[in-house]
């Protein structure tokens, strides 16, 4: 049986500036409605991001097949060739020549505000892209990308029986109630942090029972509390790793991800799959980035032992 994981996706590019003074000095309460300011940022860095591509490096480095289906823009090709150097499957990767690769610009200053901004650009052509196209697959995941394409690939994965992983992330506030119950419906997981799992549950009326009955797996991240996965009515609670160094938290929960997709597509339990998973987040949140950190099959192996006393493989 193939072990493919198919992963749709946002394909991005972070911005990262860094302002020396305080925002809060130049931002006067009584005139943000009329705001025409200009920080001076002498450093910049660009990371190379997207939710599809954090997983799909991280699930990569495990030793599984990931495969990224999602758009960049006319601007994405060195970041295509980053990816093929890394060994990422790329072939369902469609540019949009008259767009930009989508990027979030962030500013922050001294006292670690930040102000954002994001162009979706490619990403909102994501519905482009079609899942049936893409061969025999064990699973796929919806994470984070264009609306209608994240709408288009699970209705896809449900269509021709492809168990999937819904993963909306910060683009959890696009959908309606009735979307993420049919979304829900058509998934064979759920994956979300505590507080998008919150509103999950608000929009949807739905109980945390009510939405784990309807579902293989039922994913809640937690951050350095672990994590809890509901699965075939058991719950089972899954430790955080313990970390020497908290560099950035940016793509841990990706690295998460990477962790259960590998142990569904080697037919892993779910604990197991968990613990594999509290790794990677640990690994990730040591380096700044998204895929700057890296690691053998063997380090994976010995830190899973280490931290819970058994070895996985």
């Amino acid at each position: 049986m193939t072990k493919t994981a198919l992963i749709c996706g946002s394909i991005a590019f972070d911005k990262i500036m860094q302002y020396h003074g305080r925002f809060a000095e130049t931002l006067l309460a009584d005139q943000l409605h009329r705001v025409n300011v200009s920080f001076l940022v002498p450093t910049m860095r660009l990371e190379y991001g997207g939710c599809a591509v954090n997983i799909a490096y991280n699930l990569k480095l495990l030793g599984g097949e990931p495969l990224i289906m999602g758009t960049i823009g006319q601007d994405g090709g060195d970041y295509l060739e980053r990816m093929k150097k890394q060994g990422l499957d790329t072939r369902a990767i469609r540019t949009i020549g008259d767009a930009y690769t989508a990027q979030c610009f962030v500013t922050a200053d001294q006292d670690n505000n930040q102000i954002n901004a994001f162009h979706p650009g490619a990403m909102q052509n994501s519905h482009e892209n079609s899942v049936a196209e893409q061969g025999a697959l064990r699973v796929a995941i919806i994470s984070p990308d264009g609306r209608d394409g994240m709408i288009k690939h699970a209705a896809d994965c449900a269509a021709n029986k492809i168990p999937f992983m819904f993963d909306p992330g910060q683009q959890l506030p696009m959908f309606s109630g009735e979307e993420l119950i049919r979304f829900i419906e058509q998934a064979t997981y759920l994956a979300c942090n505590d507080y998008e799992f919150e509103v999950v549950m608000d929009r949807t009326g739905l109980s945390l029972q009510d939405i784990a009955a309807r579902l293989e797996a039922l994913i809640v991240t937690r951050g350095g509390e672990g994590s809890d996965i509901y699965a075939g009515g058991e719950h089972h609670r899954i430790p955080a790793v313990k970390v020497d160094t908290i560099a950035d938290p940016t793509g841990c929960g990706d690295a998460y991800r990477a962790g259960l997709l590998y142990g569904i597509t080697n037919g892993l339990d779910w604990p197991t799959s968990g613990r594999i998973a509290s790794v990677l987040g640990a690994i990730k949140i040591g380096t700044v980035g998204a895929q700057n950190h890296t690691f053998t099959a063997q380090e994976i192996e010995q830190k899973f032992e280490a931290a819970f006393g058994y070895k996985f493989r």
